[in-house]
């Protein structure tokens, strides 16, 4: 399923990536702060507000380099990250060992520290789901999804005598739904589910999760 991994505090960590080996070092230092952007719909927002030329320009695009490939991985349990924001405030650069691989690297650093002190929470994906059914079945389906951790949001009598019955439900949940509402009202209801977005899962939920991906 399509969970996916956001931070819910605020943290500053510095990453340092040093390395001397023969001639050429490597040397890429960066301090960044993460919080949350507050848009769950985009992966990350990178800003820099470096003073006195700490981290030479040409090195930014490499801290967003090496800011996106570690959003494919969240620290709780390795699902993509979401509403990141990580500004660069800071750093130090070595005129001969500096480069982009060394800046990629420091960043990669800092996000690993950084984010487990930044509340990191995992978000399950939402669907909503509209019920076409006849009076007979409505309260059954109803407690049906308050199993399934749902909410109903209101039933709609359509002038057929018909009536729908409106919910928001964890996509996780509805696995086999399209079996049990048969079997709930005899064959004869039927739904439309549409992805609504994403909800930070409880606590339960969550831990399952981790354990399963640490296995």
């Amino acid at each position: 399923l399509p969970y996916r991994e956001t931070i819910k505090g605020q943290t500053t960590v510095r990453g340092k990536h040093k390395k001397q080996s023969g001639g050429h070092g490597q040397y890429g230092d960066v301090e960044i702060t993460f919080e949350p952007s507050g848009d769950l719909n985009t992966t990350y927002v990178f800003e820099e507000k470096v003073f006195g030329g700490a981290v030479p320009k040409n090195y930014f695009p490499a801290v967003e380099k090496g800011l996106q490939e570690c959003c494919q991985k969240g620290v709780l349990a390795g699902y993509p990250m979401v509403g990141l924001k990580a500004t660069l405030i800071d750093g130090s650069y070595h005129d001969v060992d500096s480069s982009e691989m060394a800046f990629k690297l420091a960043t990669a650093i800092a996000y690993k520290e950084g984010l487990p002190k930044a509340k990191p929470v995992l978000l399950e994906p939402y669907m909503k789901v509209v019920v076409t059914t006849n009076d007979d079945y409505t309260g059954d389906i109803m407690s049906d999804f308050s199993k399934r951790r749902g909410r109903v949001l209101g039933m709609n009598h359509l002038p057929n005598g018909e009536v729908e019955v409106e919910a928001e439900v964890p996509m996780s949940e509805m696995v086999n739904y399209a079996i049990d509402l048969r079997s709930l009202s005899q064959g004869r209801s039927y739904f439309e589910m549409t992805f609504l977005g994403y909800e930070e899962a409880p606590y339960e939920v969550s831990q399952k999760l981790i354990e399963t991906t640490r296995k």
